[in-house]
């Protein structure tokens, strides 16, 4: 097998690329590879990298029989992702002078900030969410939103802007998504299933976007899942649109793994081709689509960057203010920022946060009224001092949760051993001004009302 070291090691430095002629052969790879790398477009949502999504290899072999390029499953296909990569993702707004197919589609203000972590050896995808009002510097422009740098200097300042803002990290490639691919997405695959937690109604005539939602589990189409992602008039900013983009990730991993979307993969793979920038080569691109063959469902881990927004120090800017000791934690963890790369992610210690420090939100799930505060209680009695029971999630689960929400991996590892379970999830998708979001489910509510009455 190939041992295909695709993404040296060394400084990000990618430039807009100059149109060419790109090969047939070439086209059906970046569509294909496509089809693992988004998950959820959009200036709202993003690409994502359905490498996410746990596609059955039956799937991409129907798909490359319809596009006629021969590729095998990862079983005997000479690609192989050799070492950890980070790549850069960009949602792309609406450009409304630029002519529909046009390279100018890339030039609008990058709506949705990535940075995925592919790793091959803890066969782990890790995702963190740039807010897209964090405060960069812009040259010629001074204190601006990360927003304008691609509208000012493409991915390769956006890039350099990016690794800034996360300690120098090294970003190998990016891949630029325009928002008209995420409509017509979610169009073809027959919509999303999500849970709108709340009535969302609103107008922006700057997007020309109008958007009414009713609360409950809906199946979205495509204009319908752009309102959700999109949808600011809560009060709570970037941090509940982020929410709102991570819970339409997992719904398109969910529909891109079902067997139905099978007739629709040629379709997909096409509109691919039309939305989507970006400086990976065909070999990569089918190396990336071989690490994806191997991901299971419980191999993504999301968070967003985090901070504070300016406006609660009177700045009506709203610039969101990178919280340096949050940022730190979340690329040692999730990025293993400063540690040794050999070290196998299950063999380090996870007991280095206090959870009894931690701000814990404790959330009822479940048919008990009382059961969020009984999990409080008994958390109380263990020594945990910085609780809150807040407002009843609208949906009942039958499982209990554990959200890290800061992204604090250690601390809710050791709060699930205080527990003696819960599902951690690794998503920013609890109480936004939490640490750590406790979700109370079906399951906890006997054993915690025989403990607390």
């Amino acid at each position: 097998m190939k041992n295909l070291s695709i993404f040296k090691r060394k400084n990000f430095q990618p430039v807009d690329r100059i149109p060419t002629k790109t090969p047939k052969m070439a086209l059906y790879a970046i569509g294909i590879f496509l089809l693992f790398l988004t998950a959820a477009i959009s200036a709202a949502i993003g690409a994502i990298t359905a490498l996410l999504a746990p596609v059955e290899p039956q799937i991409i072999s129907r798909v490359l029989d319809v596009t006629g390029l021969n590729y095998q499953s990862n079983a005997s296909s000479g690609y192989r992702l050799s070492r950890p990569v980070n790549i850069l993702i960009m949602g792309v707004d609406r450009v409304p002078a630029a002519a529909p197919n046009s390279r100018k589609i890339f030039d609008g203000r990058s709506d949705t900030i990535l940075l995925v972590r592919l790793d091959p050896r803890e066969k782990l995808v890790s995702l963190v969410s740039v807010p897209r009002d964090t405060k960069v510097e812009i040259p010629g422009v001074a204190f601006s939103k990360i927003a304008e740098a691609n509208a000012r200097g493409g991915a390769a300042l956006t890039a350099r802007l990016t690794s800034n803002i996360l300690n120098n990290i090294t970003i190998d490639r990016y891949v630029r998504v325009s928002i008209g691919a995420f409509r017509e997405l979610v169009d073809l695959l027959g919509g999303v299933e999500v849970f709108v937690p709340r009535k969302m109604s609103y107008t922006d005539r700057t997007q020309n976007l109008k958007i009414n939602l009713a609360p409950g589990w809906q199946i979205l189409n495509g204009e319908a899942a752009e309102q959700f992602a999109r949808f600011r008039n809560d009060g709570l900013g970037d941090p509940a649109r982020i929410q709102r983009q991570q819970s339409l990730i997992q719904a398109m991993r969910n529909r891109l793994s079902s067997q139905s979307v099978l007739v629709q993969m040629p379709q997909i793979v096409r509109l691919m081709q039309k939305y989507v920038d970006t400086d990976l080569s065909f070999e990569e691109m089918l190396t990336l689509a071989n690490f994806g063959l191997q991901l299971d469902g419980d191999n993504l881990r999301m968070v967003m960057l985090p901070g504070r927004s300016s406006s609660e120090e009177g700045d009506l800017r709203s610039y969101w203010i990178v919280d340096d000791a949050g940022r730190d934690r979340i690329m040692a963890q999730y990025f293993k920022q400063g540690l040794p790369d050999f070290v196998p992610e299950r063999s380090r210690n996870t007991n280095q946060s206090l959870p009894t420090r931690l701000k814990i939100a404790i959330q009822n799930a479940s048919s008990n009224p009382k059961a969020a505060k009984n999990v409080a209680a008994f958390l109380t009695e263990k020594g945990f001092s910085n609780l809150s029971v807040v407002k009843d999630w609208p949906d009942k689960q039958r499982q209990s949760q554990i959200i890290v929400q800061q992204g604090d991996l250690d601390g809710a590892n050791s709060l699930q051993k205080v527990l003696e379970g819960g599902k951690i999830e690794a998503a920013s998708i609890g109480e936004i001004d939490s640490d750590l979001t406790i979700r109370v489910g079906e399951d906890w509510v006997k054993r915690f009302t025989a403990n607390f009455r």
